[in-house]
């Protein structure tokens, strides 16, 4: 039997929870670093020495100056392998076990809020800030970029070869939504670990630690073709989107070895939650 008018379906509103995370300080500065990285790495770039000997075998941030898109794809290339994991990291590995380490987790279920639903309400608002923490950085590479080195045409690491930037731009969305699915396998094992503990560091820590030990073993050699399922090993197959023949396969594997690790992972945080004794 339940209360006149109460409706699961109704319980803890997006827009609620959408609120209160905005509002947290975690939030706000975690966004606040991350639009202000571009603008760090244009103050370094124009203080530091011009490196740029205008041949082949060029590095990504050889040609960071060259315009707008080439500095994104610098920045981008800078943050993905541990500041936006970390940003990805935090918003999903915080979002349970802070309700449990301030003692509200009990308390949300007891109004009451189906498991499942404050679940799945938890980890939409956390996926949307992952994406958005994920979008910041090459929008705002773009925008520092070409104010600071001007709106070119994009020349490729390795062979200097130049490609016309407005043939780049739709390139550059999919390298965008790329970095967004990579980030599933941070997103997916923080939510795990956030429903697995009342420690937010400890989940936020324990996601950035294994992914930093899967970056190691990704180096060992010895692996051989075991490496290709580590789940960071396809991180930076976007590069080959932005070659002259586009290359996607290398994403389209990173792709479905994210998307794997990410579902399992999630089953296994709702069917943790659902048979945990919530007492905080």
């Amino acid at each position: 039997m339940t209360a006149t008018g109460y409706s699961p379906g109704r319980t803890l509103p997006l827009r609620v929870e959408f609120v209160r995370q905005f509002r947290r300080r975690r939030t706000m500065v975690m966004f606040a670093l991350l639009a202000a990285l571009p603008w760090i790495l244009v103050i370094a770039f124009q203080f530091g020495p011009n490196n740029n000997n205008g041949g082949s075998g060029l590095r990504i941030s050889d040609l960071a100056t060259e315009g707008g898109l080439n500095f994104a794809a610098f920045a981008l290339s800078v943050s993905a392998s541990f500041l936006l994991m970390v940003a990805v990291a935090l918003f999903c590995g915080d979002t349970v076990a802070s309700e449990a380490n301030w003692s509200s987790l009990r308390y949300l279920l007891a109004a009451p809020i189906p498991r499942d639903r404050l679940l799945r309400q938890k980890l939409i608002v956390a996926l949307t800030y992952s994406a958005a923490a994920v979008t910041v950085v090459p929008v705002m590479a773009v925008l520092a970029g070409t104010i600071t080195f001007g709106w070119n045409d994009v020349r490729v690491p390795g062979t200097g070869e130049v490609i016309a930037a407005v043939d780049v731009l739709p390139k550059f969305g999919i390298v965008i939504l790329y970095a967004m699915v990579t980030n599933l396998v941070v997103a997916s094992l923080a939510f795990l670990l956030s429903v697995s503990t009342d420690s937010p560091l400890g989940a936020v820590g324990g996601a950035v630690g294994l992914v930093i030990v899967s970056t190691i073993l990704q180096a060992v050699e010895a692996l051989g073709g075991l490496r290709e399922f580590l789940p960071t090993f396809w991180n930076t197959a976007w590069l080959d989107a932005l070659a002259p023949v586009p290359d996607y396969s290398g994403m389209i594997k990173g792709s479905a070895v994210a998307v794997t690790y990410a579902a399992v992972l999630l089953a296994l945080a709702f069917r943790r939650f659902r048979r945990k004794d919530v007492v905080s």
